[in-house]
């Protein structure tokens, strides 16, 4: 038996919405699985295989499209197609929050799983999921540097106590968050961009983008633990935001994207 599965690139943080808020993407990791072969135990993809089935004697192929340490989910990803095709391999219905539970000692952080998992704007936390949206009331454009980043290396660059000022703005800021997804309103979607718990020590480049920002767009934040800095524009002027900022940081990859509705399956 031949299975086949796919899992989404995400996008998480949203700003304020450390290690809580993500977002599925319209870019696909792919993972087909054969009888016959041998597995590598230590890939990643196979080790959350094989929490749910025995990988031996089996052939593993995935196609990785999503790019690597950029904060756009990749290992999430991976994590997601394994984890969705043991179950399948099982016999078992794929249940987000169990494969939540099961895939998180593999990937660290519930966040880019949470979305990866069950599609649509999600907010996790323990083994939990809510998918509070199908969509962001903004367009997503990725600026991707050629540079990568590790979570290991960017979770060291954070502080180990913040100010009592910062921590009750960016609160602040998170429920703005929540309630601009939930609500779909572009104007509070707008006001909820910023962060002082994490983003000013992970990225000068973030700060070079919000510098710069194409009027089209409503704000921007980092992605994940970066490098990536995504741009959120107004829903319909993504192209020429997309162009603008193409201009004005030439060498980055410019990737316009789209929120999927669609988990790993």
């Amino acid at each position: 038996m031949t299975i086949r599965v796919r899992a989404p690139a995400t996008s998480a943080n949203l700003g304020p919405g450390f290690d809580c808020a993500a977002v599925a993407l319209e870019l696909w990791n792919e993972l087909e699985v054969d009888e016959g072969g041998e597995a590598d135990p230590e890939h990643l993809g196979v080790r959350a295989f094989a929490l749910l089935a025995p990988p031996e004697g089996r052939t593993f192929t995935f196609t990785s499209r999503i790019p690597r340490e950029r904060g756009l989910g990749s290992s999430a990803s991976v994590i997601a197609l394994g984890l969705v095709a043991g179950a399948r391999a099982a016999g078992r219905e794929a249940d987000p929050e169990e494969l939540l539970a099961l895939g998180l000692p593999l990937e660290g952080h519930g966040d880019n799983l949470a979305a990866a998992l069950r599609g649509g704007v999600c907010l996790t936390w323990e083994t939990r999921i809510a998918r509070i949206a199908d969509r962001v009331p903004a367009d997503p454009i990725a600026l991707v540097p050629s540079e990568r980043a590790s979570t290991a290396e960017s979770r060291a660059a954070l502080p180990e106590t913040v100010p009592h000022e910062d921590a009750a703005f960016t609160a602040g800021r998170a429920a703005l968050l929540g309630a601009a997804l939930a609500a779909g309103s572009v104007e509070l979607f707008a006001s909820a961009l910023a962060d002082r718990i994490h983003e000013p020590f992970r990225s000068p480049f973030l700060a070079d983008v919000r510098a710069r920002l194409p009027e089209s767009a409503l704000g921007a934040t980092l992605s994940g633990s970066g490098t990536t800095v995504m741009v959120w524009a107004r829903e319909g002027k993504s192209a020429g935001c997309a162009a603008a900022l193409a201009e004005l940081h030439p060498g980055v990859e410019v990737l316009e994207l789209a929120v999927t509705t669609e988990g790993a399956a």
